[in-house]
């Protein structure tokens, strides 16, 4: 996992990782604030969410991306990265999502409001 850098000017925000290794890794994992996150690269997007799966507690690190969803390695399910939903048929409370934006080459998470967006 990657050690973090806050910003002084920017409350809240965190530095996570540089957006070159993202491309190129698609799921990187990062630890903010206590917390296990992945950061996603999807179809040309950013997107920051728990590291868990709600339904089971996999390793989401462990699956994989596609058309914007993030399959879960241990039962196939899939989140919606936009919304955090869960794949019809499964009973799993939503993916936890957190904001995130790119600064120059830089990825920035802001782990303080990290909720599904349902």
């Amino acid at each position: 996992m990657d050690d973090v850098t806050v910003r002084p000017d920017e409350p809240g925000w965190i530095a996570v990782c540089d957006l070159d290794r993202l491309k190129a890794e698609t799921i990187v994992c990062v630890r903010v604030a206590g917390l296990d996150m992945l950061v996603i690269w999807n179809d040309g997007e950013v997107a920051a969410c728990e590291r868990a799966c709600p339904h089971e507690q996999a390793d989401l690190s462990l699956g994989h991306v596609a058309a914007g969803q993030l399959f879960c390695p241990r039962h196939a399910a899939s989140f919606d990265l936009h919304d955090g939903c869960i794949s019809s048929g499964w009973p799993s409370a939503p993916l936890r999502l957190y904001p995130v934006r790119v600064a120059g080459e830089q990825v920035w998470l802001d782990a303080r409001t990290g909720q599904s967006r349902r």
